[in-house]
């Protein structure tokens, strides 16, 4: 009979020495197992309601040496094994490194980034024909797989090295066999094993070691509130509580402000966690420690399988705040140097910083260290805009950064634009060079104030988009990435003028940040003074090295009185602007181009 064992295999030497085992076959609840190996012992097994699943907690002693062990089981008067493999660390390997304000992380789908050649179509081929729903790719259909895998990644990795950024976080890469294909990846079906429309696990494997000698850093996007409504655990659950309301009588009200409201109701607040996320993702509770174990197991696995260096973890407050703080510790305190982000949609302070580590306005300590801020990507637009008498434009971004008393650790945020659930920045393409001038604000703010920026794939060459039709309208493929494409965005010879320049422009600033100045962006202090007439600016300093951006919000030329800023660039000292590479003398009057921007150091 078939049988599968989660994990696949392990490893000797880690700080945790429980593993449970959960093996899943036809009857296979009523075995008796026992196991003959130096330094391993059978703790407890078990089966919960289902008949079709056994659960076995190993004790892996610190004397344990890698090799194979046989579980043998007795069932129905009939002996046989079962073999799992030990395996030693791999200690060379790079990962587990984390990411912090020094970086800037890249997100990317992997099935609209580019299709590449796999190493061996023919296992490929063999995963892809052992789906229930292969799917066919399908370029004209905006919710259809496109056909971007693993392989593809790896081919631009010098691509993106160039551009400048240090981390990738690349979208969703574990099976979602269900019907449509799933193309976005958030609709799990098997936790260790990567969908074979996109590669293998040992493509996975070799992605981040590319990666990683490339210079860049891997985050993996992983779902612990829910699976896809096709994973085999919904068909036949090993318990009853397994899912929440497994029925799929109740969907999420989206409402996150129950998990911190002081009057919230029990419907309401059950409604926010235990709802189902949508029809087709079935809602895990992580209250029920077999689930719990398992998916914390799942996120350790591929870290030391593959070395990745972060976690973006979906849907964060959706699942049970108590269980994902003790994932975080148990996470954590195996690789003490990885860092996690919660996808905490909130577009208001107070909200995203009740998640973050430390927050003493939480009565749970959450242990996350890092949450998203997704104020930018509501406000940007209106932020980098023109304003209005004192308020509007830049004067948005000066007051949501005076709200950062509220996080414990404000250079633990992510900031961003846009990623792939919203509107893009641009919401269609500039037409001019003038065009750009929000645009070349918007990225320098993201790129030198406080938090771990991120960039949305394709910001480079100017993608834009709205929802209002489909969210496949913001996830659009990446011009060149595919073999039919007529233009070749990844060469500069395939980009439009306006698309150099912006290409130029980011990547400047990208190579800048990750330079000699880097670790005043990354660890700096931050000051900044009230937009006078819509020209906002701040400085970044670390010890007695600086850097200070001023901008003008406006489309009109402006001038400034600089008296108010000379704690920071006294009269008549000069600096370096990094974009045009001119010397500056700070005069007691300052005068500025419509939308210019100064980078000085």
């Amino acid at each position: 009979m078939f049988r599968k064992v989660d994990p696949p295999y392990w490893w000797t030497g880690m700080r945790d020495s429980t593993l449970q085992l959960m093996v899943s076959a036809p009857g296979i609840g009523d075995a008796e197992f026992s196991v003959d190996y130096p330094g391993i012992r059978i703790d407890r097994q078990f089966r919960l309601e289902s008949p079709n699943y056994r659960f076995i907690y190993l004790t892996i002693m610190p004397d344990a040496k890698p090799g194979d062990m046989r579980l043998v089981y007795r069932l129905r008067g009939r002996k046989s094994a079962i073999r799992f493999s030990l395996r030693e660390r791999d200690k060379t390997r790079r990962g587990a490194a984390g990411f912090d304000a020094g970086d800037v992380l890249y997100l990317l789908m992997p099935d609209r980034f580019a299709h590449g050649t796999p190493a061996d179509k023919r296992v490929r081929n063999k995963g892809v024909a052992s789906l229930t729903y292969p799917t066919v790719d399908d370029r004209e259909n905006p919710d259809a797989r496109h056909g971007g895998n693993l392989a593809g990644i790896r081919e631009y990795l010098d691509y993106l090295d160039s551009l400048g950024v240090t981390a990738l976080w690349i979208g969703p890469v574990l099976e979602n066999d269900m019907p449509g294909g799933s193309y976005h990846g958030y609709a799990t079906t098997d936790y260790y094993r990567v969908d074979p429309r996109l590669g293998t696990n040992d493509e996975w494997r070799d992605l981040v070691e590319a990666a990683h000698s490339h210079g860049l850093k891997v985050v993996m996007d992983m779902i612990f509130n829910h699976t896809g409504s096709e994973h085999p655990w919904l068909r036949d659950s090993p318990s009853a509580d397994w899912y929440n309301h497994p029925a799929g009588d109740r969907m999420t009200n989206y409402r996150l402000t129950t998990l911190h409201d002081p009057y919230v109701s029990q419907y309401d607040l059950d409604r926010t966690v235990n709802g189902w996320f949508v029809p087709s993702m079935p809602d895990l509770n992580q209250r029920n420690p077999e689930v719990m174990r398992y998916l914390t197991q799942s996120s350790i696995w591929w870290i030391e399988q593959s070395g990745i260096d972060g976690i973006r973890m979906d849907t964060y407050p959706y699942a049970d705040m108590q269980a994902m703080s003790k994932w975080c510790a148990d996470v954590l305190r195996e690789y003490p140097d990885l860092n996690i982000v919660g996808e905490c949609w909130y577009v208001n302070e107070a909200g995203a910083a009740y998640w973050q580590r430390g927050n003493r306005l939480n009565p749970q300590e959450t242990n996350l260290p890092t949450v998203m801020d997704f104020w930018p990507m509501a406000n940007a637009r209106r932020a980098f805009g023109e304003p209005t008498e004192c308020m509007g434009g830049l004067n948005e971004i000066y007051d949501h950064l005076a709200q950062d008393f509220l996080f414990p650790d404000p250079q633990r945020i992510l900031t961003f634009l846009d990623n792939h659930d919203t509107d893009r920045f641009l919401s269609q393409a500039p037409e001019t060079e003038a065009d750009l001038g929000p645009w070349k604000q918007a990225m320098t703010w993201l790129l030198t104030t406080r938090g771990i920026p991120q960039i949305y794939y394709g910001t480079e060459l100017l993608m834009s988009g709205t929802k209002a039709q489909t969210d496949g309208d913001v996830r659009c493929d990446m011009p060149g990435g595919f073999p039919d494409d007529e233009t070749d965005c990844f060469d500069p010879a395939g980009r439009t003028p306006l698309q150099q320049e912006a290409w130029d422009f980011l990547s400047g600033l990208l190579h800048f940040r990750s330079g000699e100045f880097n670790d005043v962006i990354a660890r700096g202090s931050l000051k900044h003074f009230m937009p006078d007439d819509g020209v906002y600016i701040y400085e970044r300093r670390l010890g007695d090295r600086s850097l200070t951006v001023l901008m003008n919000g406006n489309d009109e030329p402006r001038a400034i009185d600089t008296s108010r800023i000379s704690e920071i660039l006294p009269p008549r000292s000069v600096r370096t602007d990094i974009i045009s590479g001119d010397r500056v003398r700070i005069e007691p009057e300052m005068s500025f181009e419509p939308r210019q921007i100064l980078i000085l150091v």
